[in-house]
């Protein structure tokens, strides 16, 4: 598959994915529709169909616009309370989304949101907030153990598994995982080398599993309630 990044309001990414780079495309999270019709147009390509992860504005206000431009299926979590939805999908569903060959499979990774989903295909994991790199979303309305748990299932994935997350919040991530594991020298390389990254106008993301099991604190956090305390002291630092 060809992954693309949409850069979207302050700080998104809407992902991009194509069998090949001149194909249709399925959009994944699109929290504004604008620059996903001006990349389709500068990239000469439709839209094939639609992933949601989760109910936030800031992943879905995009949708009913671009559903008024393209009919096209929706695949998304099971929450009425997102309009446009046309494939409601539960934990362990299998999915091949329109314009693909590659078969996703759902995984509920509730924590951030109670509806959130993440989608995998051997190599590439589309998380949404569940996962950031060096970091993880804010838990607005899960429990510490349902979000624990929901990580735990990416542990399981293999480490060269492309994490495509949401949000280019790696920078500041991987200031508060240097606080919380100050000996951990694969957090100082790798916090250098995304300022470096960041200053050459390059993206930090995908990151990739095998990575983020030597950087996250909240990915090697061994217990729900060490989690718990991770989470409110990111909370507040």
């Amino acid at each position: 598959m060809h992954v693309t990044a949409i850069p979207a309001l302050d700080d998104n990414y809407i992902w991009a994915i194509q069998p090949q780079a001149d194909a249709d495309a399925v959009i994944v999270d699109p929290g504004e529709a604008q620059p996903v019709r001006d990349w389709l147009k500068d990239n000469g390509v439709g839209l094939a169909a639609i992933l949601i992860t989760h109910h936030h504005w800031d992943h879905t206000d995009g949708l009913l616009p671009l559903l008024e431009d393209y009919n096209v299926p929706v695949y998304g979590p099971d929450n009425p309370d997102i309009k446009g939805i046309t494939e409601r999908l539960k934990h362990n569903d299998k999915v091949t989304p329109a314009g693909l060959d590659a078969a996703f499979r759902v995984l509920a990774t509730p924590g951030h949101t109670l509806d959130h989903i993440s989608f995998y295909s051997p190599g590439y994991l589309f998380c949404g907030d569940t996962l950031f790199s060096a970091g993880c979303g804010r838990m607005f309305e899960g429990k510490a153990g349902q979000f624990f748990n929901s990580l735990q299932l990416f542990t399981e994935l293999p480490g060269d598994t492309r994490v495509y997350c949401a949000h280019e919040y790696t920078s500041a991530n991987l200031r508060f995982a240097r606080a919380a594991e100050p000996g951990n020298q694969k957090i100082i390389d790798y916090q250098q080398q995304v300022l470096s990254w960041r200053a050459e106008g390059k993206i930090s993301l995908p990151s990739t599993i095998d990575l983020e099991l030597q950087v996250n604190p909240f990915l090697r956090a061994e217990n729900a309630d060490e989690f718990a305390e991770l989470r409110e002291w990111k909370d507040r630092f």
